[in-house]
């Protein structure tokens, strides 16, 4: 099978990374990628985002199947030239894919698939904002409506705060106020083909950039899978991805294929687990970073044939993947200064020494090699992946490859994973 991976961060190297551990191994090729992907496979210099572009590519080259990692292809309808040239691609098209880019369109299908979420009001100007966190109080919940590359949300008990969030993003576009739910947040993902889903493993994230939840919000900073502490709330993690099915997976897909908006792709359902019950906090429209880095080490069917049996609308009959018993974490190694104004440029040393630690792999987020040198190019640079046999093995792995790499002025949390460590 050839295969084309558009994207160029640590989800897409997380992808390419599973697909090449496949016998027979597919052919891959990515675009345009970055350099720790070029080094596992060829690269292609061309934007994701430009439809023409891709389509042409895909065709003179034969491509089986094209796998969109991030959002900003999907919301500028990618997938649907694609489709329309007959190229099966993983990905929900522009419609569909309002679910991650619009979060006003995502709270109306939510409402009328009864899907169980939290309130919100949609303010378009600063007075409306001032009302909406008023009526909800404190902690203020504050939502860019549209793609904020994972700095759009604020969480914060400081009224000023808040108002500042979203006169910031109210230049942009709407906001949502939303009311605040407290409890544990579960990330998971749905392979769906527009009817039928399948899940893979529940996941973990860590947003706050230091350690015990402090800091401004960030694209990631850290996750792990499986969540062992599901089996004392729900008896197992299959019931609770049972649970999670029924209530929201499905209803959602179901209600996205009555408006002839069918999703075919990756459904994310950022969750949170309040006393009332699961509850939903957003939807993506594409694989989770950095939580595809720790679900797809651990997944055992082969990832090429599921995302061929979304984009092709044959998911059904098939059997749920199955995913080792292996406990997975990821560490993100980011940049100074991020998530303001990161530090760009700077060497990247001991990768090499890093790998060696048995059970680590180090997807690549924002790196490119200036001569022989390899150089951070972005905010979060580095993820880097342990599995073992149970969470204390697999964070010292990857706690242990974190220490043997060098980068001026360089951020990670020290506390990924912790609490479900031995």
């Amino acid at each position: 099978m050839r295969i084309l991976v558009l994207g160029s961060g640590a989800r897409e190297h997380a992808i390419v990374t599973a697909l090449l551990r496949e016998e027979p191994r597919p052919h891959v090729i990515a675009a345009p990628g970055n350099a720790g992907i070029a080094a596992d496979v060829p690269v292609v210099d061309l934007d994701p985002t430009d439809s023409d572009v891709v389509t042409n590519f895909a065709q003179e080259h034969n491509i089986d199947l094209v796998v969109v990692g991030p959002e900003a292809p999907l919301v500028a309808g990618v997938a649907d030239a694609l489709r329309t040239r007959g190229i099966p691609v993983f990905g929900p098209g522009q419609a569909a894919a309002a679910l991650e880019g619009s979060k006003t369109f995502a709270k109306r299908i939510m409402d009328e698939a009864g899907v169980p979420t939290g309130r919100a009001v949609r303010a378009g100007n600063l007075a409306e904002a001032q009302g909406a966190l008023d009526e909800y109080g404190a902690p203020y919940v504050v939502k860019a409506d549209g793609l904020a590359a994972g700095k759009g949300v604020l969480v914060t008990t400081d009224r000023d705060d808040a108002l500042a969030h979203a006169v910031r993003w109210l230049q942009h576009g709407a906001v949502l106020v939303e009311e605040f739910l407290s409890g544990q947040e579960v990330s998971l993902f749905f392979l769906s083909d527009g009817h039928t889903v399948l899940p893979l493993s529940p996941a973990q994230d860590y947003k706050r950039l230091a350690d015990n939840d402090e800091g401004p919000n960030t694209g990631g900073m850290g996750a792990y899978s499986p969540l062992p502490w599901l089996d004392a709330g729900f008896g197992s993690e299959t019931a609770f991805v049972d649970e999670v099915i029924k209530t929201i997976a499905l209803p959602t897909v179901r209600r996205l294929a009555a408006e002839d908006t069918p999703f075919i792709g990756l459904l994310y359902c950022g969750l949170i687990l309040t006393d009332a019950g699961i509850r939903v906090i957003e939807f993506n429209a594409r694989f989770g970073d950095p939580e595809t880095q720790v679900v797809l080490p651990r997944l055992v069917t082969p990832l090429s044939g599921l995302l061929l049996a979304a984009s092709t609308g044959e998911l059904a009959g098939l059997p749920r993947p199955e995913f080792s018993t292996d406990a997975a974490v990821t560490v993100v190694i980011a940049s100074e200064n991020y998530p303001e104004t990161p530090v760009t440029g700077r060497v990247i040393t001991g990768l090499a020494e890093a790998a060696t630690v048995t059970g680590v792999t180090i997807a690549h987020a924002a790196t490119a090699l200036d001569g022989s040198a390899l150089v951070a190019t972005g905010g979060r640079v580095l993820s880097v992946v342990a599995v073992g046999a149970d969470f204390t093995e697999a964070r010292a792995r990857a706690y242990e490859a974190v220490g043997l790499i060098g980068l001026e002025g360089s951020q990670h949390r020290g506390d990924i994973a912790a609490k479900v460590a031995n």
